[in-house]
């Protein structure tokens, strides 16, 4: 499967950056899948869970609301929190 970058930033430092296969987050119109290569795209975040899938791993996150934007295969989401959940 292909991969791309995703970064979590909050307003004090980077929460996550790393290559990932997928990701499922809470967007404005409901819950939103990127893949690798996908169109590009900015849209609101909701709070929510926000879930990570990188070889046979997924990580979980709690994120407050902001902005995901999808552009030349990386993935930027802008929250006011997030928190790995354990």
């Amino acid at each position: 499967m292909s991969e791309y970058t995703l970064r979590i930033i909050t307003p004090s430092k980077v929460i996550f950056e790393d290559t990932v296969e997928s990701i499922i987050a809470p967007g404005g119109a409901g819950y939103l899948g990127v893949l690798a290569h996908h169109a590009p795209l900015a849209t609101t975040i909701k709070p929510g869970r926000l879930t990570v899938r990188r070889k046979n791993e997924e990580i979980s996150f709690d994120i407050g609301e902001g902005l995901l934007e999808v552009l030349h295969n990386q993935v930027s989401v802008l929250v006011d929190f997030a928190k790995r959940i354990e």
